[in-house]
């Protein structure tokens, strides 16, 4: 036996149980074979009546009030011959006065197979008692055994009710369970009963009908179950099978001997697996991704922390040589802003590592953008920054625009943005705050007056570390913040670029970073 899947097995089990259910509910409704039974029960009745008014009229003597044998004789040979009947006919005493069993030239040989004497015979007669059981027109039904009465009709119900002037019938099964119907009708002139006819049929007609009925159901069940199994086969080849192969790929994935290329994929499917696939292909590039991220994060953690360390280790090395006070002094303030360094660092290391968990942890809210930015250009209008900077802010944003997000991450990336701004800005110049619509956009672009952006690290500065600013500045900043704002306004599906203010984009003219998120639909 192939190894099938716990799936595969369902798919079997649960298909086999409809086909036996629907199966089973076809030979509950044939099991009885009522109608068969009442359609030839109803005509065995309508023919007795027949010969029985033939005989009252021509085989019966109105003045004795006897039945005539030898008239009887011809009229049931001729009336009951062609016919898979069989008609006795019993005088009012019960007596039997003519079997056509023994008029008719049709012989009745009845064979019974004598038990087996080993296992296997007993074992193969079991069976076959077991089959024409079920194959019968009543299985497992407890009907009356089927007897022969002998030279006495009154032994069987039905005649002694003929004999009474009513018409009666019987159901028995002889003991092949073979199914024999007997009608007895009165055979009578106006009041005088002659005697009774016994119409029964011979055990077997009725059961070889309905057996061939059961024995095509059952020929077309086997084809339904064989069409069955192909079929659920074929749906779990569809179905298990790239499962259990998409599951087996995980777990080499999670076990570390996998690779991105590993993740099979079902370029043919248009369904769900095929959706499935794709989907696990994806999050499985996303995972390395990320996994290359951190390591890229760690080596520039570790190359960035190093500078700051090599420069306090110099600076505390000299401090033990220096020969006078303004040495040590100008020592001591190297060490003071390596250690300022290390503690920004770390502060902006420590903000950015955790920033993945936060979003993906974080519900996003409707955020109102304009009360938001006039908030955050306030407080700066209200802060010493340490240099003389005017702050402008144009809000051309219609009444009620809101976007989907956190307002404390967006809040970040603006102050995050300014600040950068401010930190290129020379004195008295301006950091220029514009918010408008676009479409269903709501771009926000912060620009200064410094010197621009070297056309080719337009793209560079949202690197992790990556920092180009004036001498008095350096060491003050980290580098993170473009990349940390870059990475909060793509987990608001949104996104942040920059540019230089020139009409040909070039150095020279002030920087412009541009932030786009996607208005809200309910709100606009």
């Amino acid at each position: 036996m192939p190894h099938f899947s716990a799936l595969t097995w369902r798919i079997l089990a649960f298909n086999a149980l409809a086909l036996i259910v629907l199966t089973a509910g076809v030979v509950l409704v044939q099991s009885s074979g009522r109608g068969l039974v009442e359609e030839r029960l109803n005509g065995v009745q309508q023919q007795a009546v027949i010969v029985a008014s033939t005989l009252a009229e021509y085989a019966a003597d109105s003045e004795t009030h006897a039945l005539k044998s030898e008239e009887a004789e011809p009229l049931l040979r001729t009336m009951i011959g062609p016919s898979r009947l069989r008609a006795r006919l019993y005088f009012p005493t019960g007596q039997l006065a003519i079997d056509t069993r023994l008029l008719l030239p049709r012989n009745i040989v009845t064979v019974s197979q004598l038990p087996g004497l080993d296992t296997v015979s007993q074992a193969k007669e079991w069976l076959k008692r077991l089959y024409d059981t079920i194959m019968g027109v009543r299985p497992f039904a407890q009907l009356e055994p089927y007897y022969e009465a002998g030279q006495d009709g009154r032994v069987y119900h039905e005649v002694e009710s003929a004999l009474s002037g009513t018409t009666a019938s019987a159901e028995r099964a002889d003991d092949q369970n073979r199914l024999v119907l007997s009608v007895a009708v009165p055979v009578q002139g106006v009041r005088t009963v002659y005697g009774a006819l016994l119409v029964s049929t011979e055990g077997g007609d009725i059961d070889d009908i309905l057996r061939q009925e059961r024995t095509t159901l059952f020929e077309v069940v086997l084809v339904a179950f064989l069409v069955m199994l192909f079929s659920s086969l074929y749906l779990a080849g569809a179905i298990a099978e790239p499962i259990r192969r998409l599951a087996a790929a995980a777990d080499k994935v999670r076990s570390g001997a996998g690779g991105r290329s590993d993740i099979p994929n079902f370029p043919e499917r248009n369904d769900e697996i095929g959706d499935l696939a794709d989907s696990l292909k994806s999050m499985t590039a996303g995972l390395y991704d990320r996994i290359d991220a951190i390591e890229s994060f760690a080596a520039d953690v570790a190359h960035e922390l190093k500078n700051p360390l090599t420069s306090l280790a110099s600076a505390v090395e000299m401090f033990s040589r220096a020969k006078d006070d303004e040495s040590r002094a100008r020592l001591l303030g190297i060490v003071r802003g390596d250690v300022k360094r290390i503690d920004r660092l770390i502060t902006d290391i420590s903000d950015a590592s955790r920033l993945d968990a936060e979003l993906s942890r974080e519900t996003k809210e409707p955020v109102a953008l304009s009360k938001l930015l006039s908030t955050i250009i306030e407080v700066y209008r209200m802060t010493d920054i340490g240099r003389p900077v005017e702050f402008v802010l144009r809000d051309e944003l219609p009444a009620g625009a809101v976007v989907r997000g956190r307002d404390e991450r967006l809040g970040q990336v603006f102050r995050n943005l300014i600040d950068n701004a401010i930190s290129f800005s020379p004195e008295h110049g301006k950091v220029m705050v514009t918010a408008s619509k676009y479409d269903m956009i709501a771009r926000v672009t912060v620009e200064d007056e410094g010197p621009g952006i070297p056309p080719g690290n337009l793209e560079s500065i949202f690197e992790r570390f990556y920092t180009e600013r004036p001498g008095e500045s350096f060491g003050r900043n980290s580098g993170l913040g473009l990349s940390i704002a870059r990475q909060i306004i793509e987990g608001a599906s949104g996104r942040i670029y920059a540019e230089n203010r020139s009409p040909d984009n070039q150095q020279g003219g002030g920087a412009r970073l541009i932030v786009e998120l996607p208005l809200s639909q309910s709100e606009t």
